[in-house]
Order: structure tokens, then sequence, then C-alpha cells
């Protein structure tokens, strides 16, 4: 945009001195013909005057002031300090030029331009300013533009010069500043900046409704419930915000969806899972009756981990600011009464967590860590940006090639980690569902010295 503003303002200034400047030469070329019959006038009139009556003629003129010209005869050519350059001042000294040798025949008169202040007339080549009222002079010092003064010598006879000094009224005659002047950058400054800051409103208006749709976005991620955005502002943001809002409503629809479906079935499966076991019971031959127990309990398991999977899932509860270090000291403490042993190094700010799944997240870690591990060692790091908790534990660790695959549902690692020795493999992808849910990451590496360690990210915003 301030490329597009500054191109369009220095354009126009280029285009408009071009044709200012042609404008202006057309004027000064009519002007110049006009004054030069003038002056050819003049020098005729000298020319047919007697020698001896060509000085009273003179004064009478200087007494009765009001000239265009200043005319005198003097004995030499007067030194005019020339001053100006460029097309304007070639145009003007060719047509006098032209007029000159045109009326008069008179090739070889002298046209220059001098400043007021260095003007010299008259044989004692007095200046400008310092001849007397009376000789009517005036007409040439328009002050305070003081404008440049033409003059025009030619010989009349071998001891006569004809003196002619008048004005040409082109204001900037003589005007070098180029079409790039002070004034002109000033006011496109002026000019761009108006722009820019009236761009800048309009774009923060249109912008403001993006903003608070990417903000939404990001908590839709930690909060379903959040509430939807309000549906105002220019057509394309208007469509985007209520395409958000159905699928947010769609979203949260599905999960409730998916909640009751799993509540249903697990429901639904304790009763048939209840009257098998009594007829279980009912069995003569005991092998085949705690093999029979021993499949429904396994199936009994399986339905209490879809539901623990589904309430692990359920983060419909309020953000609180709790101390990361305090829950795991409660923690350990209920594993400690286990006999399991717990070490915690570290303290760190108050984290904005859902309390009861940042909870639930840490138990399903430590749990695993004594459970598989032998003991747990957790360490706490604060940065500005992010809290990291590290929790390592002296077990087999996990393959490489396993550590994506321990994540999905009921998937439990053999031999180490089979069915039998409880659990229904449900704790990981519990945790790292949590962790994401607030805007972190949990990642599994195995430590140099054995033992998996298991890292959580958690940011600060």
């Amino acid at each position: 945009m301030i490329v597009g503003v500054l191109g369009a303002q220095l354009s126009s200034y280029a285009i408009w001195t071009a044709q200012t400047r042609t404008s202006q030469l057309e004027q000064i070329d009519e002007l110049s013909n006009n004054v030069a019959f003038s002056v050819a006038s003049t020098v005729r009139f000298f020319r047919s005057l007697p020698y001896e009556y060509r000085h009273i003629v003179l004064d009478q003129l200087r007494n009765m002031g009001g000239t265009r010209f200043f005319v005198s005869i003097n004995d030499h050519r007067i030194p005019v300090l020339d001053i100006g350059d460029g097309p304007a001042k070639a145009l003007v000294v060719d047509n006098f030029q032209r007029v000159l040798a045109s009326e008069l025949g008179i090739r070889d008169a002298l046209v220059e331009f001098s400043r007021p202040e260095d003007l010299r007339l008259l044989n004692n080549e007095v200046l400008l300013r310092d001849l007397p009222p009376r000789w009517g002079h005036y007409s040439l010092l328009l002050d305070p533009l003081e404008p440049p003064i033409l003059v025009v010598q030619l010989k009349l006879e071998s001891n006569a010069w004809l003196y002619v000094a008048t004005l040409l009224p082109v204001p900037d005659l003589f005007n070098d500043d180029g079409w790039l002047s002070e004034e002109r950058l000033f006011a496109a400054l002026i000019v761009l900046l108006t722009v820019i800051g009236l761009s800048l409103l309009g774009i923060r208006s249109v912008t403001r409704p993006l903003a608070r749709l990417a903000r939404a976005a990001r908590q839709l991620g930690d909060d379903l419930d959040t509430p939807p955005l309000p549906e105002r502002g220019p057509r394309e943001t208007l469509d985007t915000t209520q395409a958000f809002n159905r699928m947010q409503q769609r979203i949260r629809q599905q999960v409730e969806e998916r909640e009751r479906l799993f509540s249903a079935i697990s429901h639904d499966l304790k009763t048939p899972i209840t009257r098998m076991r009594l007829r279980a019971e009912m069995l003569d031959d005991e092998g085949q009756r705690e093999r029979f127990c021993a499949a429904l309990d396994e199936l009994d398991l399986l339905v209490k981990g879809a539901l623990a999977s589904v309430k692990g899932l359920d983060l419909h509860e309020n953000i609180e600011r709790i101390d990361p270090r305090r829950m795991l000291d409660d923690l350990a403490e209920e594993l400690r009464l286990q006999d399991a042993e717990v070490s915690i190094e570290g303290r760190v700010a108050p984290l904005a967590v859902k309390p009861l799944a940042f909870k639930r997240c840490l138990g399903n870690l430590l749990e695993n860590a004594v459970f598989y591990g032998r003991r747990a060692e957790v360490i706490l790091s604060d940065e500005a940006r992010k809290l990291t908790i590290t929790i390592r534990d002296r077990g087999p660790g996990i393959p490489e090639a396993q550590r994506q695959r321990v994540f999905e549902p009921f998937v439990r690692l053999e031999p180490s980690r089979s069915r039998h020795t409880g659990g229904s493999g449900l704790g990981l992808g519990i945790a790292r569902h949590i962790v994401r849910a607030h805007g972190g990451e949990l990642g599994l590496a195995n430590h140099p010295d054995g033992g998996l360690v298991v890292t959580l990210e958690f940011p600060r915003q």
C-alpha cells in the first residue's frame, strides 16, 4: 500500500509538472514574441530620429515614468552578468533574434538576463537601484519577487549602442527546483500518512473478527463448551463465523453422542454379564466354572475400561490455577501408602488447567511408572513460555517402533504388560488426550541408563 500510494503521488507530480512546464513554455513563447516586436518598434523609432534628438526623447521618457522599457543610448556595450539556463531562456533568445532579424535585419543583437541588484545602466554603468526615482525605472523592480530582467543591446552606429531593459511577466521563469520540490515532498508525506492511517483503521476493523475467530479456534481444542462467536462483521467474516459456530455445535453433538453411546453400551452389557456370572456359578464342572468366570472377569474389565476412557476424555470442567508440585506430592503420598517409591524435584509457578483431568493424567503416568518400572522419578522445570514435567521409571522401556501404538485403546505390550497383571491399556491414551486438550504435548523416550522417560509440556498461555 505504501509503494502504491507513493507511486501514485510521484507519478501525478511528474505528469503535472510536465503539463505545467509545457503550458509555461507556450506562455513564454507568446509573451516573448510580443515583447520582441515592441522592442523592434522601439529600435525602429530611435533609428529614425536624428542623432541630436535622441537624448531629448530619452529625457522626456524618463521624466514621464510608467513605461514598460528602460531605454538608453550608450557609447559602449554595458557588460551584463548573464543568468539563467534551460529551454525557457533559449526560447526567449531565439524569438528575439528571429524577430529582430526579420523586422530590422539585425542579427548581432545581444539578448541577456540579469538580476535586478546586478543590473548596470548608462555609460557610467550605474546600478539600477541607484537611479533617481523620477526616471521611472521602478517598473523593473517587483520586490520581493525580483524576477530576472531582460536586456537587449544592439549597435546603432559605430559609437552608439541602444540599451533596452524590460520584464517578462512570467512567474518562476528560471525555476530549476525540479518536479519534486520540498513542498511537494511534504504534501506527499501528509497524504501518505493520512491514507496509511485510515487504511490501518479499516484493516483493523476488518481483521478484528478474524483475530477473534483464531482465538476461538485455539480455545475450541481446550473447551467445546465455549460460547459461540458473535456473528457480525463483513460478509466474508460473517460467513466464516457462522460456519465455525455450526462446526463447533456439530463437534459438541458428536462428542455427546459418543459419550451416550459408550455409557449405554457399558450399562447394557452389565446386565447380561451379571446373569452369565450367576449361571456360571451353577456349573457343576469346577474347571469349566473357573474358566468361564475368568472370561467374564476379563469382559467386565473391558467394560469398565470403556467407561474409564469416556470419563477420562470428558473435560467438562472449569479452568483453575493449581500448584503442580502440591498435586504431585498428594499423588506421591497416596502411592507411598501402597509401598511405592516416588521422588519429586523442582518447584514451579501455578498453572491454569482443569484440575480433575490434570490429576487423572499425572495419576495414570505415576501409576504406570511405579507398576512397570518399580519407582518414579519426577523433575519439574519451569520456563517463561512452558512448564515441563519429566517422569522416569526403572523398567524395561518401550521399543521405538511401539511408542505410538501404546497410545491406542486397549493396547498393552507383552510380556511385561499383559492384561493378567491388571489394567486395560487406556492410561497412556487418556493422559496424552488430556495433555493435548491443554495445548501441550506428551512424548516417550528410553533413558540411556534404562527405563522409560515420559515428558509432558504445558504452555503458559
